[in-house]
């Protein structure tokens, strides 16, 4: 059978149409070659679709040399699956618009998507939400469960570290394609992400930008890859209550995460409790809710520092001075004499290897 890679590839690379439009062809013509070429007349007989949205597609096509768009993914280092793969997630297939190509970077075989928990929340959560997920996330260790999020700041972040610290799997979800970086502060996280603890996706060709409206439109996949969501942290108005209104619509379970009343980011996580979303305060409540029964593998001990003994000389001294009393980044400067920029790159190496966190948002302590 012929490669249909390059007509998938090529239909991604039209801005103008989305995964509805994509869709509609395929299921008429039978195959993505067969989409691609079908003819003007055929694509306004066969399908329903209306002679704008096809006007637009044509004269695209008439742009896109499907070749060129393989070659330009093969010299991008980026990998890709479409919605007719094996290999594509079944829980992501199952909603109402899946992306039909899915980019991405990683393994696929590190994450067992049939133990995904997406996790979704404030941009600006408090240190209190992040410090209870990260509790809740660390319950998980020894465990095969992949936390899915968006790599935004705050509660993603968050969710993607707490996973990395506890050895779990991690997926990250972006809103433009591999071009760009957003938010440049997790060049790390994504960088640790694609090299050793998960995957990440995007349904954008590498080119497109973060515009606005594609996080929102990002959100349906990170529900749509998981049997639950966890809303950590929302107010009323919030992308994260788009997230949890797109879980329920996708007929997956809900679960919310209480906080402090006198909070504003917790408005929406009460509202939501309010209309029958689960209430989580441990990990096993989310395993209840989602009716898993895991076994746990051994970890080792000490692995913290069994890790030091890999580090450069100026890593080793700053872990060694968290590890015996926990320290500040003031005081931790004032001891080596490190400049605070080298000094910020060595706490984040240490924090994405689980080696240390962060205590009340100000001091750092070893795991």
């Amino acid at each position: 059978m012929e490669n249909q890679d390059k007509y998938w590839l090529a239909f991604a690379s039209i801005e103008k149409i989305g995964s509805v439009f994509i869709k509609t062809l395929i299921d008429c013509f039978g195959s993505a070659k067969s989409a691609w070429c079908a003819g003007a007349d055929d694509l306004y007989k066969t399908t329903n679709l209306t002679k704008r949205q096809i006007s637009d597609f044509l004269s695209a096509r008439d742009k896109t040399d499907p070749d060129r768009c393989l070659e330009y993914i093969e010299e991008k280092g980026v990998k890709y699956i479409n919605f007719m793969d094996e290999a594509y997630p079944q829980l992501l297939k199952e909603i109402s618009n899946p992306p039909m190509t899915l980019f991405y970077k990683g393994d696929l075989k590190r994450c067992n998507f049939e133990r995904t928990l997406s996790v979704v929340g404030s941009r600006k959560a408090s240190e209190s939400a992040k410090n209870v997920l990260s509790k809740i996330i660390s319950e998980f260790k020894g465990t095969d469960i992949c936390i899915v999020s968006g790599l935004a700041l705050g509660i993603d972040t968050c969710a993607h570290k707490s996973a990395i610290k506890n050895n779990l799997s991690t997926i990250g979800v972006i809103a433009s394609g591999f071009d760009y970086v957003y938010p440049s502060a997790n060049k790390d996280l994504y960088k640790k992400i694609e090299d050793e603890q998960g995957i990440i996706f995007s349904e954008y060709y590498p080119s497109f930008t973060p515009i606005q409206w594609r996080f929102p439109h990002r959100n349906r996949i990170v529900t749509g890859l998981s049997k639950g969501t966890l809303v950590a942290e929302a107010a009323l108005k919030s992308g994260a209550i788009i997230s949890a209104n797109l879980c329920l619509e996708q007929n997956r379970e809900l679960m919310c995460m209480p906080g402090l009343l006198t909070n504003p980011n917790t408005e929406g996580i009460y509202k939501l409790i309010k209309n029958g979303a689960a209430v989580v305060t441990c990990a096993q409540d989310i395993l209840d809710t989602l009716d898993w029964q895991i076994e746990r593998q051994k970890q080792p001990k000490n692995a913290s520092h069994e890790k030091a003994v890999s580090l450069s000389a100026k890593e080793q001294e700053v872990f060694s001075i968290i590890a015996k009393d926990g320290a500040t980044t003031d005081g931790l400067a004032q001891v080596t004499g490190l400049e605070f920029g080298e000094l910020m790159v060595i706490l984040t190496k240490l924090e994405l290897e689980g080696m240390i966190a962060q205590s009340d948002g100000e001091r750092y302590i070893s795991t």
